[in-house]
């Protein structure tokens, strides 16, 4: 086989293999901050209904339990979005994957400005979710086949902080609008900057070279050669051999040959992690309401929480390159039980209820930065893109629960600092699972 060439003249061979292997370009830098960006974007997006929440409970006059629901309707649709439209990812290309999401997510969320009963809220609200979910599972693959073998752990990890990032500025938005309008403006400040993108992502997201060998064609060397250009990289003269077929990647693999227990395991410590994780970010702002303050004031403790968030996914980052993962992620579960459980116990004090959500994020969202790693690690190469979206695909619904679970809890008559030490307990569960999951020899822990 010819091998093709690079600019300098050396041998270029596997465009994927050069792609890992050279130096990161400009292009790729613009792509993986694309990425982040998206990620933002949709930490904002899942957020929009805690920051509106106060008002739309104080318009309709809804109780708790039922504002629980509406809470929860989004990650509802997460979890269906990010397993569906995850594999139709695989088979018609990650950026038209991308395209379709932020059409569902800017449509959602101007149907939200039109709703006018809680049942049209909630399915606006899941549609929503549909997109949000499906944007969450490419960008982590767009993320990773854009860097290079060297950059690519970091450019995960910093695509992760963008969903911080997104509830902080989008955050800070939402509540000088709430300062002045209704609850109705968050939705559609979160339209306007999801449309925002429509015309970015063409522009700036190449289909990813790895993706596109996947799926061969008369035209796929073109299609190469224009990701390739897109990059950064001088094109190649012929394509690669099709990689052979060595092992299924059914759903049933991850249940045979000893990895029933790591897959169960590993959904039982996402799910019940997630369950701890939104309780603050989704019931804050409606909690700081109640204790009196305006709703502007509670979406910025809101605000407060999503930058403890992000301080602890960059912390996580850092000391992951000195400590052994399993142990780290352990300490960071103890840390986020008991921030969790101290956020109930928050004096009527803004500056007070603020670290606390700060508090309570940081450990909490250190976690989930953990877990991306660790699940990753615990299945083998050919069922690892499957095995991770079965487990965060499932694992979500604690997720959709945190907020349903919180609001009945509170309908029963549960203090605040109960209700928190019960939501609480779900990082003691993800850690007794953890101290049971089985090693494996990709994990470096």
């Amino acid at each position: 086989m010819v091998e093709a060439r690079d600019g300098a003249g050396a041998v270029a061979g596997d465009p994927r293999r050069r792609l890992a292997q050279a130096p990161m370009t400009w292009q790729q830098i613009v792509a993986i901050a694309m990425c982040v960006l998206l990620n933002a974007l949709d930490g904002f997006d899942v957020l929009s209904i805690s920051f509106a929440s106060p008002g739309i409970s104080k318009e309709w006059g809804i109780d708790r339990a039922a504002l629980g629901v509406v809470l929860s309707m989004e990650l509802i649709g997460m979890m269906v979005g990010s397993v569906l439209l995850g594999q139709l990812a695989d088979r018609v290309g990650r950026r038209p994957t991308v395209l379709a999401c932020l059409v569902i997510m800017a449509s959602g969320m101007v149907a939200t400005t039109q709703v006018g009963s809680i049942e049209a809220l909630a399915a606006t609200r899941l549609f929503t979710g549909l997109g949000i979910g499906g944007m969450l599972a490419v960008i982590n693959a767009l993320a990773a086949e854009f860097a290079s073998d060297r950059a690519r752990g970091a450019a995960v990890a910093i695509m992760a902080a963008g969903y911080p990032v997104g509830g902080i500025a989008g955050g800070a938005i939402a509540s000088g609008l709430l300062a002045q309008g209704d609850w109705r403006d968050v939705f559609w400040l979160g339209a306007g900057l999801t449309a925002l993108f429509l015309p970015l992502v063409p522009l700036f997201v190449p289909e990813p070279v790895s993706s596109l060998l996947q799926r061969r064609g008369p035209e796929t060397l073109q299609k190469v050669n224009r990701s390739l250009v897109a990059l950064g990289h001088s094109p190649t003269d012929q394509l690669p051999p099709v990689d052979p077929i060595v092992r299924s990647s059914s759903i049933f693999e991850l249940f045979r040959g000893g990895m029933a227990l790591t897959t169960v395991l590993l959904t039982v410590i996402y799910f019940s992690q997630l369950l701890t994780f939104y309780f603050v970010l989704k019931w804050s702002p409606k909690i700081v309401s109640d204790m009196g303050f305006a709703p502007s004031s509670a979406g910025s403790v809101l605000v407060w929480g999503n930058v403890g968030g992000l301080v602890g996914s960059l912390l996580y980052s850092a000391l992951s390159v000195r400590m052994p993962i399993r142990s780290l992620i352990a300490g960071f579960m103890l840390a986020s039980c008991a921030a969790v459980a101290l956020f109930g116990h928050s004096p009527a004090n803004l500056g007070m209820l603020a670290l606390a959500a700060a508090t309570a994020q940081f450990c909490a969202n250190g976690v989930i930065v953990g877990l991306y790693g660790l699940v990753a690690s615990s299945f083998p190469t050919a069922n690892r893109a499957g095995g991770t979206g079965f487990v965060i695909g499932l694992g979500r619904g604690g997720a959709a629960l945190s907020p349903m679970v919180g609001g009945y809890l509170f309908k029963a008559g549960y203090s605040l600092p109960m209700v928190s030490a019960i939501m609480a307990g779900g990082s003691l569960v993800a850690l007794a699972a953890l101290l049971i999951l089985p090693r494996r020899t990709a994990e470096s822990c």
